[in-house]
């Protein structure tokens, strides 16, 4: 048995990776309730479910398969639970096995179904999906000209299956245009790269999109080579963890990433129905970055993994978190076998955030909300280009007979020239991903005041106090936001913020008000999200 929080949200992952709705062998399992009226209430439904499915058999207009009955009636079952319940036929377990180790064909986005339409979650980075311009948010109604209306979304996956290196038109509709357009892919094969790491300046950008078997490894390693190029830790300001867009993964890779940058405390807890069932992973000793500063990037496409990690650097101040509110998937799937090749997948629990809040359908409200502006049209673009190469602005240094400034080094002048240079970089890095220069902006001014993670006082974190960790700034920031209010900060679409309390009596879910027992992990993994679909399939 296996926990999977794969595909972030409740999601498909389109591999195009899309999602699609699964099924498998029926379980029956009898309460042992000790009422006979239970009992016969109990075999007069499967009476019931016996003559129904007899009655398909030899009266439908068509002959049905009996085993496609019987699975579809076992995915009804799984699929009237919740969204992220399902049954995993012989070949889309292998495919979610697959997606998990980090590669599979497709499109490269992950979909949902919402009011009847397809809509994307995320597009993952580097896929033909992404490089074609597809955005989280999109709806796609189309695909080949054919419209998706009236399809279920395993029905709508099916139509954008195809052969790699074959062609797909989808038609997209997208919140600011005016009407729908098309756009051409072309299926490849999906080498999901789950870290890639960058500087911008002396800051560190780590950018984790997704949580597969690979994630931590390669975030360790790629923290250590930037750290070596860096000349060491002190010429760091700090660092960035982009998890926008990420849809989530396995359980026991967003716990190992959470626990990279803390050195104690509660990272998540999960609670099941029965109170024994309950899990708390805890933080060990060790921080990769060394306590220097840390912000979070989040969007309304981080969901689920992504969402654990982010709750538990926000809950024990460990980071500063920006961007808008996350998608709000806060609950854990079990993937049980039933047969050496299929599987069930079952909600069994909602996790928790250290504070002991519940994320479920809620969402994680940045400390700063910054919203990302839509790009410029090219032709827009151009038009701000300067006609003359020129430089018209003037200063001392720009004087004939100006004096010569001799009381600095060749050394020092070199480096005033090179802050000069990472300042007018983060400038142009503003029109390219405001959310991003946003942040080092923030690593430059916390490193200019020599902050660490040590810092910050025990009674300040939400983890140990129990408090709303989300900052009173973005509160308001969100009312205003709804409100039609304006200010200097941007925007974001983001609800309100979760309801603070202790674990005990936190959300719906909770066990009776009993505190999860602390164990070890038993390397549990973690599902999809908020939109109906169970587990990814390869199209």
């Amino acid at each position: 048995m296996k926990n999977y929080l794969i595909a972030g949200i409740g999601g498909t992952l389109a591999g195009l990776l899309v999602t699609t709705q699964l099924a498998g062998p029926l379980i029956a399992q009898e309460a042992a309730t000790g009422s006979g009226s239970a009992e016969s209430s109990l075999y007069e439904d499967l009476d019931l479910f016996g003559s129904v499915f007899e009655q398909v058999r030899r009266q439908y207009v068509e002959e049905v398969d009996d085993k496609t009955l019987i699975e579809a009636a076992i995915n009804g079952m799984l699929t009237s639970l919740d969204p992220h319940s399902g049954f995993v036929a012989a070949t889309d377990y292998e495919d979610l096995q697959t997606q998990t180790r980090g590669t599979f064909g497709g499109l490269g986005i992950e979909v949902g179904q919402e009011d009847g339409l397809v809509k994307v979650i995320s597009p993952i980075d580097d896929t033909p999906a992404a490089q074609a311009g597809v955005q989280a948010g999109d709806y796609i109604t189309h695909v080949n000209g054919e419209s998706l209306m009236g399809l279920t979304l395993d029905e709508s996956v099916e139509k954008m299956r195809g052969p790699v290196g074959s062609e797909i038109t989808i038609t997209l509709l997208r919140q600011g245009e005016t009407e729908p357009f098309d756009v051409k892919i072309v299926r490849d094969t999906i080498k999901l790269q789950a870290v890639k790491t960058r500087t911008e300046g002396d800051a560190v950008v780590l950018r984790v999109s997704t949580f597969n078997d690979e994630t931590f490894s390669a975030l360790e390693s790629q923290i250590k080579k930037a750290i070596e190029e860096a000349g060491g830790i002190d010429n760091v300001t700090g660092f960035v963890l982009d998890l926008r867009n990420n849809p989530g993964g396995l359980l026991d890779q967003a716990i190992m990433v959470s626990d990279a940058f803390l050195d104690a405390g509660e990272i998540v807890s999960t609670r099941g129905r029965n109170p024994q069932d309950n899990d708390r992973w805890n933080a060990e000793a060790g921080d990769l970055a060394q306590g220097k500063p840390m912000v979070v990037l989040i969007n309304g496409g981080s969901a689920s993994a992504s969402e654990i990690v982010t709750g538990a650097l926000q809950d024990h101040r460990r980071a500063i978190v920006v961007g808008t509110k996350s998608f709000g998937k806060g609950s854990v799937q079990t993937v049980m076998n039933v047969t050496p090749d299929s599987a069930i997948r079952l909600t069994t629990a909602r996790y928790y955030t250290p504070s002991g809040r519940s994320i479920q359908a809620l969402g994680i409200n940045p400390d700063i909300i910054v919203q990302q502006p839509p790009p410029k049209p090219e032709e827009d673009a151009d038009a701000d280009k300067p006609r003359s190469a020129s430089n018209f602005s003037t200063s001392e240094s720009d004087l004939r007979g100006a004096l010569n400034n001799d009381s600095i080094s060749d050394e020092q002048k070199r480096q005033i020239e090179e802050e000069a240079r990472q300042v007018e970089a983060t400038a142009k890095l503003r029109d390219e991903d405001y959310q991003l220069a946003y942040a080092i902006d923030i690593l430059k001014g916390l490193s200019a005041v020599d902050y660490r993670a040590s810092d910050v006082p025990a009674e300040a974190k939400p983890a140990l106090t129990g408090e709303d960790a989300t900052s009173e700034d973005a509160v308001q920031g969100e009312t205003d936001a709804q409100s039609g209010a304006g200010g200097s900060t941007p925007e974001a679409g983001a609800g309100p913020a979760p309801a603070a309390g202790p674990a005990a009596g936190a959300g719906d879910g909770a066990t009776g008000g009993t505190a999860p027992v602390a164990r070890p992990a038993q390397n549990p993994a973690q599902n999809p999200v908020d939109a109906p679909a169970p587990a990814p399939v390869r199209p």
